[in-house]
């Protein structure tokens, strides 16, 4: 034997296009019909790719399966329009359960809920209820009520994970 088995090199950029595109897609079509898209996962093989997307309303009421059903219909017509995915395809499309939180905006639509905070600067992995979000553009920091009257000042780009929390 001569060498070793073939290698295959697929450019990184061409794998984010693909994402790109269809978080664009879905992003759009979830858009028109009034959800806001919370998560998107693309997996499966090739030949039948999962199409995993979490949605939220807009008027922070829970997610019904009605919704998850305007919501498939709308991808799904859009994906079937000739998007460039596999003709076969697994769509599934759900509530936000642990919602993950990202972006500035998202922490300040969640003032008065409770977080799971990944931070490590900041103390590591702990529980908090959101008060505010204070800073500029860029530099902005949560605001969270630890309980037992410890308030704690976590700026956002320390943050590494972040998900609503539940409590009762």
């Amino acid at each position: 034997m001569w060498g070793g088995p073939p290698h295959f090199f697929v450019p990184p950029q061409l794998r984010l296009d693909v994402s790109d595109t269809l978080e664009r897609l879905v992003g759009e079509e979830l858009d028109r019909v009034g959800f806001d898209l919370v998560e998107l996962r693309n997996g499966g093989t090739r030949s039948r790719p999962v199409i995993e997307v979490r949605i939220d309303r807009r008027d922070g009421s829970a997610v019904t399966v009605d919704d998850c059903a305007v919501a498939s219909r709308a991808i799904e017509a859009r994906l079937d329009a000739g998007s460039g995915i596999a003709e076969r395809y697994v769509l599934q499309v759900s509530s936000p359960g642990d919602r993950p939180l990202r972006t500035p905006g998202e922490w300040r639509r969640f003032v008065g809920r409770w977080a799971s905070v990944l931070a490590p600067e900041s103390g590591g992995r702990f529980e908090g209820k959101i008060l505010a979000v204070e800073g500029e553009e860029g530099a902005e920091a949560a605001v969270l009520d630890l309980g037992r009257n410890k308030v704690q000042r976590v700026p956002l780009a320390s943050v590494k994970e972040a998900r609503l929390a539940f409590r009762i």
